[in-house]
């Protein structure tokens, strides 16, 4: 299928991820995985990697086997530098909620070794946000990692930090489940008064955050700043029985965004 959707409803709420779709983090991201990956026998989740058949797309199988025959990530991947830890692990792990778990908690130990510097994903990017505020929309963050790590990049990206553009901020240790899970959604639109609905728009650049959104009942946009092309995005959304979840819109930027709610008015 080819995603041509639309968004139903205009935004009053426009809830964003944090990394890799306001900022890049990628260098950390990878090098906490590059400690995680070869550690798998000892947590004891080489054998909890998902099956073959039960891969997505041939390209996850690929994935698996390379991580199962080598403890680490093809270079190509890593040089890429496109794929979210979250999407790695939910291609590894499948729906084992307990591997993924464990994976999280060592990744995020070893994340705090090599956190700290944090560049935003477009050079103009406060000055979008703040563009959506003047708009009347109302803003947050989300994001799987821990509060002590957003709490220093989102304070401390662009020198100044972004903190003043985001009526809530949520992270993956203030709810029980993460992403895809919709808990973060929930707890977002809580803390603004505000209900599930059509007009909040969820903004990622993961499957898991297209999957959080639909499970939360809010629409999905998925944020395309890696640039990948029409056949790969069709491709990672198949739209099946099996993997329903496909966004409502897909945008390579802050002006796309800015574009596709101007169409609404």
């Amino acid at each position: 299928m080819s995603i041509l959707q639309f968004p139903r409803a205009r935004p009053r709420v426009l809830l964003f991820d944090w990394h890799a779709t306001l900022v890049d983090t990628m260098d950390a991201m990878y090098y906490a995985l590059e400690d995680v990956l070869p550690r798998l026998v000892a947590l004891g989740l080489i054998d909890r990697l998902v099956a073959p058949a039960q891969s997505k797309t041939l390209e996850d199988a690929k994935l698996v086997k390379y991580v199962r025959d080598h403890a680490r990530l093809h270079p190509k991947l890593k040089a890429e530098r496109k794929v979210s830890r979250t999407d790695i692990f939910e291609v590894l792990f499948g729906d084992d909620q307990d591997a993924k778990a464990t994976a999280h908690r060592a990744f995020d130990e070893s994340y705090a070794r090599h956190f700290g510097i944090v560049r935003p994903m477009e050079a103009d990017a406060r000055s979008r946000l703040e563009a959506l505020q003047a708009r009347g929309l109302r803003i947050g963050v989300l994001t799987n990692r821990q509060r002590r790590f957003m709490a220093h990049e989102v304070y401390t990206v662009d020198g100044d930090g972004w903190h003043e553009l985001f009526e809530t901020i949520v992270c993956g240790d203030d709810v029980e489940r993460r992403k895809p899970h919709p808990d973060l959604i929930h707890r977002a639109l809580d803390e603004l008064g505000e209900s599930a609905a059509l007009s909040c728009w969820y903004v990622g650049d993961s499957t898991t955050d297209v999957i959080a959104a639909r499970r939360a009942g809010v629409t999905a946009i998925f944020y395309n700043g890696a640039g990948w092309d029409r056949q790969w995005i069709d491709k990672i959304f198949p739209g099946t029985v099996r993997h329903p979840h496909v966004p409502d819109a897909v945008v390579g930027s802050l002006d796309e965004l800015h574009a596709l709610i101007d169409r609404l008015v």
